[in-house]
């Protein structure tokens, strides 16, 4: 049987019936007077009526009841609610059964903070709530991130001696890996065991994404560990557990094992989905294999499976890191051939790419594709084509995308203006470029490291140390401290204008802020300091790059 389903086969079946219409044609008026008048009906009638609902067995009318009073009475407080239920109704069953029934349409109708305090008030009157509320309402605090509330919610539960199921626990070990308390969720899993339920895959599943989310190093360690155990108590391991996994690996850097977990899903009998796939051909392309991804769309579409738009997306932007662009668009053709509606991402990879190369025309094809296709350009697509013009230097035809930005009603961002700089400084002109750092300014964007940077860098090449020293105080009055670019910028700055020693001091001052020589600073120091006669003050430093 149903929850709330009619259990009372003793009325006959006219007076039944006369009962039913009557509580119909209340239930209209009270729907009705709610939805047209506005009218606020007094608790005691309300649950008057609602207590005829019960009496009736008509549980859906009670649900419907509930959801429309949740979504009109908001001025009710939930202990005048519950005071109202306990006078209204006639046996503690049907109070419980009404309250359990609250605080799920609290829940189901994004009223989750009255719903948690409806579960709270509940034991104070004397109602048993049950999974039917008490699990949407874990999962709406999970969403939420109240991982808190969770954990109260949990500890009252326990307390109460609550009919758990394993839902119950799965949703509270969901929200504790979200938030990377991993150990509490493992302790949790442990107390299921104890109230008698058995972890299903959900359970560890859930466990093994929130390892290979939040886990930090040796997190695929621990991992091995949760599937040895999954499969001892049982428990398969489903395609999730595969592609969760080879997540991981790929995020660990972990090719091979990314590579060996594909081939034994296989052996095991679990087939790869399209999702398998594509998180395999990412690794891949991320990884330098864009033949080995290539290879297995093939695979992929001899068993049988349509590659979807991430598919594309993956195999795109690895084409386009390999600068091979006539495949790239290729491979786009394949995609609108499929019938699959092509993205944002897709497009603005593309791009991207031909901006890159070089090839604005061919971009700014891709680009009028896209509006044909009624794709929204984003503030990247823009910041690409900025790029692009401004590589080529026809920075005349930047405005024109910037009014046209402004049209659409995207703002330029910190690497609009980063483009915008970067080639006004290339073009000698940083003092201009110092206007669009104040333009950022006055329009509340914070520049960010790369800004400084590159305008100190235009300033060097210039022979303006000065200027370039200023930009540092500058940057560091608000809060960004010089880091390993700003003093390779300076250093090679002063190197070129033969100031050695100004040079050394600001090597010295880096290695005293605790700041990693990189590479970079090591050309420097061989090519403009060494090579040139000046052995730098840096004893024990200079030959540790690696």
């Amino acid at each position: 049987m149903k929850p709330y389903e009619d259990s009372s086969p003793h009325r006959s079946r006219g007076d039944s019936q006369i009962t039913s219409d009557k509580v119909e044609i209340s239930s209209r008026y009270t729907k009705w007077s709610w939805k047209v008048f506005r009218l606020s009906h007094s608790l005691e009638l309300m649950f008057g009526f609602l207590h005829s609902l019960i009496c009736s067995k008509m549980y859906p009318k009670v649900r419907s009841f509930l959801d429309d009073f949740v979504r009109n009475g908001d001025h009710h407080s939930v202990s005048s609610v519950f005071h109202a239920i306990s006078t209204c109704c006639d046996s503690l069953c049907n109070k419980s059964i009404v309250a359990d029934m609250l605080v799920l349409s609290y829940v189901k109708n994004m009223k989750t903070r009255q719903g948690l305090e409806a579960f709270k008030r509940a034991g104070d009157y004397g109602f048993k709530l049950s999974v039917l509320s008490c699990n949407p309402l874990l999962s709406n605090l999970v969403k939420e991130r109240s991982i808190g509330d969770v954990e109260c919610v949990y500890k009252e539960l326990v307390r109460r001696r609550f009919d758990f199921n394993v839902i119950t626990f799965n949703t509270v070990i969901s929200g504790l890996c979200k938030v990377g308390r991993l150990n509490k969720a493992f302790d949790v899993m442990e107390e299921m065991k104890a109230w008698g339920l058995l972890p299903n895959v959900t359970t560890y599943n859930t466990l093994i994404d929130g390892y290979c989310k939040m886990g930090g190093p040796g997190k695929m360690y621990k991992v091995d560990g949760i599937v040895k155990e999954m499969t001892r108590n049982g428990v398969s391991p489903n395609v999730v557990t595969y592609n969760t996994m080879i997540h991981g690996y790929f995020e660990d850097e972990n090719l091979k094992a990314a590579i060996k977990l594909f081939g034994e899903m296989q052996k095991q009998g679990v087939y790869p989905s399209v999702i398998t796939y594509n998180l395999m051909m990412n690794g891949l392309c991320n990884n330098g294999e864009l033949d080995k991804a290539l290879s297995l769309r093939d695979e992929m579409l001899n068993s049988g499976l349509k590659p979807n738009i991430v598919t594309y997306n993956v195999l795109i932007g690895g084409l386009c890191k390999n600068k091979m662009l006539k495949e790239a668009q290729a491979m786009l053709d394949d995609a609108e051939k499929e019938g699959l509606v092509l993205s944002g991402i897709t497009l603005n990879t593309l791009i991207n790419a031909y901006c890159k190369d070089g090839s604005t025309e061919e971009a700014f094809s891709m680009y009028r594709l896209m509006l044909d296709k009624g794709v929204m350009p984003d503030v990247s697509t823009y910041n690409c084509l900025i790029g692009g013009l401004c590589g080529e230097g026809r920075t005349a035809y930047v405005r024109d995308l910037l009014r046209e930005m402004k049209e659409k009603g995207l703002k330029a961002d910190v690497i609009t203006y980063n483009i915008m700089i970067d080639s006004l400084c290339k073009q000698g002109m940083s003092r201009r470029a110092m206007k669009l750092l104040d333009d950022m300014l006055n329009v509340g964007l914070s520049p960010n490291h790369i800004t400084y940077n590159v305008l100190m860098d235009g300033y060097c090449k210039e022979g303006n140390l000065r200027a370039a020293l200023k930009v540092r105080e500058l940057m560091e009055k608000r809060g960004k401290r010089a880091n390993t670019v700003t003093f390779n910028v300076l250093i090679k700055g002063f190197c070129k204008q033969g100031k050695m020693e100004d040079a050394n001091s600001l090597l010295n001052e880096m290695l005293e802020k605790g700041l990693v020589l990189n590479k970079t600073t090591f050309e420097i120091v061989r090519e403009e300091m060494v090579e040139k006669g000046f052995v730098p003050d840096i004893e024990g430093h200079l030959y540790n790059a690696s």
